[in-house]
């Protein structure tokens, strides 16, 4: 009877290691699946009925039910700024402050900034797509769910060429919205925008497509002013800057406004097919015409970020202008449809595989192409080493040929930067010759700070010893960005400009002050 008892155990345990390590293996299985595989994998468990696509008086009850809990509204935090007591921004540099130079100004701080927008969730474990510009530059995210929960979200990845960005809540078991074929949305068909807009609860609208394939600028314009500030050139600069905008928008008459960015487009059946981005208005509110992030984007950019921690671009190297009546006039062509190739990049994939300038490229992949946003899209949901099949025509003969794309150089130069410029940090942070701990709670409550480090030591030699830099103060901010560590120091110096760290402090006094600290690098 023992014996048998022990072989009941036995078999029951080395079951339960069976099924925990069954469990287990699942889980890194799924783990590695993209976004589109887990949501097939939980419908092939949980069967869902379809929903009809409405005609006559159309219905969207259903698809509006199956969507909205998986609609979350995204708040965000930004940093206060600091101003004078006169009420205009006029910086202290390091020399009033220290140097007992006659005008002491004492300063007082604005409340942390809020922004709003949407996001839609595609996963159970708590993946949320929305867009960029939500979320960028943002120091604290935070989620409010449907049932009124609210969850802090960090980013995982995102993307200012597309504006998309996917974050993610510490949350399980979550509604979800499952994703179309951005592919098959046809000019005319109805569409639902669900959002939060203009600080109101949860929203759907209704309208049709109006179009696809629609490239706005606003994204390039983005990326342009972003590089302008970064490079420290002004506005009207004739400077070229490199334009990696990828547009290609679906359009629709759906009611968008402010608080939508981020939210999810939905055809009939309640399937996702693009994240609403931008509205274009002469009044910043609706008026007519929205526009959204084709979902089959969504989806790869989603995945890029869970499995490479980054964007992969493959590219086919060549610059080319978008035919029209008045581009092939000035050309000396007769066709008016099609990609005219201007250059090929020097090594590139378009030159190994034998297309040159003069060649109009038709279609890809034997699907025509209207625009050059149609080109970008479909390229740039592809990876290096990928193939595409380019149609083209050259010397008024139509030809074909397999193109395998390259990596994007571009994203290994900017990693590159970023290494120098996390090197240029490291030794803006050497010169500055001081040592710095987190500012305890009881002193960020006694000057009514959220974030800052004191500084410790100033070393004999260095900038702060230079310029007479007391211990004892308390830095809350540098180049705008909060600090609580001497890591967060490190990492704000990163982004001075013009030789300049700007650096906002809070001496022992409770005075609070603005420094711009000169630096040679």
């Amino acid at each position: 009877m023992k014996k048998l008892g022990l072989t009941f155990l036995t078999a029951l345990v080395g079951g339960l290691i069976a099924v925990g390590g069954y469990k287990l293996f699942e889980h890194k299985q799924e783990s590695k699946m993209s976004f589109e595989e887990r949501q097939q994998l939980h419908y092939a468990s949980n069967p869902v009925p379809n929903v009809v696509s409405s005609t006559g008086n159309p219905d969207f009850t259903q698809a509006a039910a199956m969507v909205a809990p998986a609609v979350v509204h995204i708040t965000t935090t930004y940093p206060g700024r600091q101003r004078g007591s006169g009420g205009g921004e006029d910086p202290m540099d390091l020399f009033e402050e220290f140097f007992g130079m006659p005008r002491q100004r004492q300063q007082r701080s604005q409340p942390p900034a809020q922004a709003t927008g949407s996001g839609v969730i595609i996963s159970e474990d708590g993946y949320i797509v929305t867009n960029n510009h939500v979320v960028e530059d943002a120091n604290k995210i935070e989620v409010q769910l449907t049932d009124k929960r609210v969850v802090e979200a960090k980013i995982i990845g995102r993307d200012p060429n597309t504006d998309l960005a996917l974050i993610k809540i510490s949350e399980k078991g979550l509604p979800f919205v499952r994703f179309g074929d951005s592919d098959d949305v046809r000019i005319g068909e109805w569409v639902l925008a669900v959002g939060y807009p203009l600080g109101l609860e949860s929203t759907v609208t209704a309208g049709i497509v109006s179009a696809t394939g629609r490239s706005t600028g606003i994204i390039a314009r983005e990326l342009q002013q972003r590089q302008y500030q970064q490079r420290g050139y002004p506005q009207s600069s004739e400077e070229p800057l490199l334009n990696t905008a990828v547009e290609s928008f679906i359009q629709t008459d759906a009611v968008i406004n402010k608080g939508n960015s981020g939210g999810p487009l939905v055809n009939a059946n309640g399937e996702l097919i693009g994240i609403n981005s931008n509205i274009m208005t002469p009044t910043g509110t609706y008026a007519g015409y929205g526009f959204a992030v084709p979902v089959n984007l969504v989806k790869k950019i989603a995945d890029d970020f869970i499995k490479f921690g980054m964007v992969k671009r493959g590219l086919i190297g060549i610059s080319f202008t978008e035919l029209n009546p008045a581009t092939a006039k000035e050309l000396e062509i007769s066709d008016v449809n099609g990609l005219y190739v201007n250059d090929v990049v020097p090594s590139g994939a378009a030159e190994d595989a034998g297309l040159k300038k003069g060649d109009i490229i038709t279609k890809l992949d034997g699907r025509v192409i209207a625009s050059s946003s149609d080109l970008q899209e479909r390229v740039y949901r592809l990876r290096p080493g990928d193939k595409v099949r380019l149609t083209y025509k050259r010397d008024n003969k139509e030809r074909e040929v397999t193109v395998t794309l390259k990596e994007d150089t571009r994203a290994t130069e900017s990693a590159k930067e970023e290494s120098e410029a996390k090197r240029s940090a490291t030794e803006i942070y050497n010169k500055l010759g001081a040592g710095f701990v987190p500012a305890t709670d009881a002193k960020k409550k006694e000057l009514g700070i959220s974030s800052g480090v004191v500084v410790t030591q100033v070393h004999q030699g260095g900038l702060f010893d230079y310029f007479n830099v007391q211990r004892g103060l308390v830095i809350t901010h540098i180049n705008g960005k909060p600090v609580n560590s001497a890591d967060d120091v490190e990492a704000a110096l990163a982004d001075s400009q013009r030789g300049i760290v700007r650096i906002v402090g809070v001496p022992q006094r409770g005075s609070r002050v603005e420094l711009n600290v000169p630096i040679e690098y």
